[in-house]
């Protein structure tokens, strides 16, 4: 038995049938390639301006949702209609909705005139090693590239500043003295810069819809665009393919603004703010067809996604994978829950391995990987800036406390890794 939810189908074993040949069919599987899909192109585009009442077909995008240029349900039907007769076969009243752009729709009718086979799934070795062919970033410092993280560890460069005034007014939240209710005794972070900059349009948002959009889905968004330029891809060609997403979320500050107010809430309150949507809007906008799915295990988030990704690769689920975690810190509640708990540093610095440790302090950023099989990306020509040999995951069961963590459970996690990458601890630099 398999189950799947609506936003998660499992593959069909059945491939399209193919249409009658009529003398559409004829011409159309006379032609070359991709005169095919200029010919088919033009003719979807024709309709679709007839229905929607345009003078020019030029007018009409290719990848714009049908829905967003007016198409409604009767439009639809009556699309679906003319399509038909078009290729002379009875096409199902959902066209427009399963197939929802222009092109979509061409490659749907392409593919009843010369259908293809039916992709293969093949698992490759349980151990085979993984590549990262590109990477996209923002973090504190004003780093937005692979090449300004560098400098900023390559320097030392210390980006720990007081809380930023557009975030929430520290002084009302700060009290150095961590009993009083209500307040924090922390009052610096690592911030990153501009998160209400964002380009909606280029990223198919309405303005309205913007304005609850959590920005680490922002983020998440624009660090995925930046890592396909790194590694030379067309975006265009991902749509339709075997792509996953896996992203590592914890953070719900946003939500919580949007929502706290119930007079404000709208239809895209939480549409723009809840887990499955932020990681959602990904596969969504790019129209990629593998796994999708948002991970929270809390500070170890991001990581459990890239080794559920590398999983997800090797079983032959998806081709390619975008991995990333975000987090920001948009609102003063935190900062007041791990002032109570006493795990925040009130020097706002971390003394790791020495005696002066005090607290950890709060930061922020976001990071997206595009990783591929190795041999996959060794084949294609893909730049490689890692390889992934070996992960692990575990959990310290009953240990000292139930935030406490566990010295054994995280050796045991660290040779589980070592060992499914074959090399051994010394071999790591």
């Amino acid at each position: 038995m398999v189950l799947a939810s609506p936003r998660q189908r499992p593959v069909s074993s059945q491939a399209s049938p193919a249409l009658p040949v009529g003398a559409l069919t004829e011409r159309i599987r006379s032609l070359p390639p991709v005169q095919q899909q200029e010919e088919m192109g033009r003719l979807v585009r024709t309709e679709v301006a007839r229905v929607l009442g345009l003078s020019d077909p030029g007018k009409v995008q290719p990848n714009r949702p049908l829905q967003e240029a007016g198409l409604d349900s009767l439009m639809a039907v009556e699309l679906r209609d003319r399509l038909g007769v078009l290729v002379e076969a009875k096409l199902p009243a959902t066209l427009a909705f399963d197939h929802p752009t222009p092109a979509a729709i061409t490659r749907h009718l392409l593919g009843l005139v010369e259908p293809a086979p039916l992709p293969s799934v093949a698992p490759v070795a349980p151990d085979a090693p993984i590549a990262l062919v590109a990477a996209g970033c923002r973090f504190p410092g004003g780093v937005t590239g692979l090449d300004e993280l560098w400098h900023l560890l390559e320097c030392g460069a210390d980006v720990i500043h007081p809380i930023p005034a557009e975030r929430f007014s520290w002084e009302q939240w700060y009290d150095p003295d961590p009993s009083v209710p209500g307040r924090s005794y922390a009052r610096e972070g690592g911030f990153v810069g501009d998160v209400a900059g964002f380009d909606a349009a280029f990223f198919g948002i309405s303005p309205r819809e913007a304005q609850s959009v959590d920005p680490q889905e922002r983020l998440l968004l624009e660090a995925t665009w930046q890592a396909i330029e790194n590694a030379g891809w067309d975006a265009r060609q991902l749509e339709g393919s075997a792509t996953g997403v896996y992203i590592g979320l914890c953070g719900t500050d946003y939500q919580h603004r949007v929502m706290s107010d119930p007079a404000r809430i709208d239809a895209w309150s939480l549409l723009g703010t809840t887990h499955s949507t932020v990681a959602g809007r990904l596969s969504y906008w790019l129209g990629l067809r593998g796994p999708n799915l948002p991970v929270d295990t809390a500070c170890s988030s991001s990581l459990v996604a890239l080794h559920l990704a590398c999983q997800s690769l090797r079983e032959g689920e998806c081709n390619a994978a975008f991995v990333g975690g975000v987090n920001l810190l948009l609102e003063p509640s935190g900062f007041v829950y791990f002032s109570k708990v006493q795990a925040l540093s009130p020097t706002g610095r971390c003394h790791t391995f020495s005696e002066e440790a005090d607290g950890y302090v709060r930061a922020e950023g976001c990071a997206v990987v595009l990783l591929k099989r190795l041999a996959d990306a060794q084949r294609d020509g893909d730049p490689i800036l890692a390889v992934i040999r070996g992960s692990a995951v575990n959990q310290d069961g009953k240990s000292n406390g139930f935030t406490a963590p566990s010295g054994p459970a995280q050796e045991a996690v660290l040779r589980t890794a070592l060992a499914r990458a074959g090399i051994s601890a010394a071999e790591v630099a």
